[in-house]
C-alpha cells in the first residue's frame, strides 16, 4: 500500500508559527493585523522567542506537524467520500466489475485492487470469509492497474474474462500464480480454468475491455486513491491498506449502524 506524503510538509515551519502564535496570544493575527501591530523590534522578539522555544521543546514543532496532517488526512477524507456519494451508480452498479455476495445487499463495499499487488492477493481469502458470514453485504471488486505494464496486463486479462463469464475464477487463478507475467502464463492460466485462450488474449486489447479499465481508473482518480487495496464502505468510510478481517468487519458494523 502506497503512503501518503502530505503537501503540507513542504509547510512545517509556517505551521509550527501559526500554532505557537496560537498558542501563544489565543489567535493568530492575520499578515495585514501583524504588520500594523508590532513594531520591528516586536516582531524581532516574537522570533526570538518562538527559536527559543522551538530549542527547549522540540515537541512544539512535532505536535504541530502531527495536528496538520491529522486535518489534511479528514480533508482528504471528506473529500473523497464526497466524490462517492457524487458518482453512487457508478461505484455500486457498474458493468465494469464482478459483485461478490448479494447483489441486492443493503450493505455496500466496493474494493479497488491491482491484481499483482500482493497486500491483495493476502486478502482474498478474508474478503471470501466476510462474504460468507454476512448475508446482506454486496462487494464491488474493482481491478486498476497501479503497479506498471505487468498490472495493465493482468488487468485486461481478468476483464477479458468476465466477458466470458469467468472474472471470478480465472481471477483467483492468475492471483495465485507466481509465474512471472506473460501472455503465455495468461494463456495457461485461461485453459486451466476451461476458457477460450484465444478469445481471451484478442478481448485483451479490444476498445470495450480498455473502457472497462478506464472507468474503473477514473472512479479511483476521482477519490484521490493512492494504492490498493482500497475498501469503500458505502459512503461513510474509505480504509486504505490491507486491512485485517477484524477491521473489516468493524467497518461493516459501524456501515450496518449508520444506516
Amino acid at each position: 500500500m502506497k503512503k501518503l506524503i502530505p503537501s503540507s510538509i513542504r509547510h512545517y515551519a509556517l505551521a509550527g508559527a501559526s500554532c505557537l502564535f496560537l498558542l501563544g496570544a489565543g489567535v493568530a493575527p492575520s499578515p495585514a493585523t501583524a504588520d500594523t501591530s508590532f513594531t520591528p523590534a516586536q516582531r524581532a522578539e516574537i522570533v526570538s522567542i518562538m527559536r527559543n522555544a522551538l530549542k527547549t521543546d522540540p515537541s512544539i514543532l512535532s505536535e504541530a506537524i502531527t495536528a496538520l496532517q491529522t486535518q489534511a488526512t479528514a480533508r482528504k477524507a471528506s473529500s473523497a467520500l464526497d466524490a462517492v456519494r457524487r458518482n453512487h451508480a457508478q461505484f455500486g452498479q457498474s458493468t465494469t466489475d464482478v459483485v461478490l455476495g448479494n447483489p441486492q445487499g443493503k450493505l455496500e463495499v466496493v474494493e479497488f485492487y491491482d491484481p499483482r499487488c500482493p497486500y491483495c492477493r493476502k486478502v482474498l481469502a478474508d474478503l471470501d470469509t466476510l462474504v460468507a458470514s454476512e448475508p446482506d453485504l454486496k462487494l464491488v471488486e474493482k481491478v486498476i492497474p497501479v503497479l506498471g505494464p505487468n498490472s495493465v496486463m493482468d488487468t485486461q486479462a481478468i476483464l477479458a474474462a468476465s466477458l466470458q463469464n469467468a472474472y471470478v475464477p480465472f481471477q483467483k487463478a492468475l492471483m495465485a500464480d507466481a509465474a512471472s507475467p506473460s501472455t503465455d502464463r495468461i494463456r495457461r492460466v485461461a485453459k486451466k480454468v476451461g476458457l477460450d485462450a484465444d478469445r481471451l488474449v484478442t478481448d485483451m486489447k479490444s476498445p470495450k475491455v480498455t473502457d472497462m479499465m478506464r472507468q474503473n481508473l477514473d472512479l479511483a482518480r476521482s477519490i484521490d486513491l493512492e494504492g490498493t487495496p482500497t475498501f469503500v464502505f458505502g459512503d461513510k468510510e474509505i480504509i486504505p491498506g490491507a486491512a485485517s478481517l477484524d477491521e473489516l468487519k468493524a467497518a461493516l458494523a459501524r456501515l450496518r449502524k449508520a444506516g
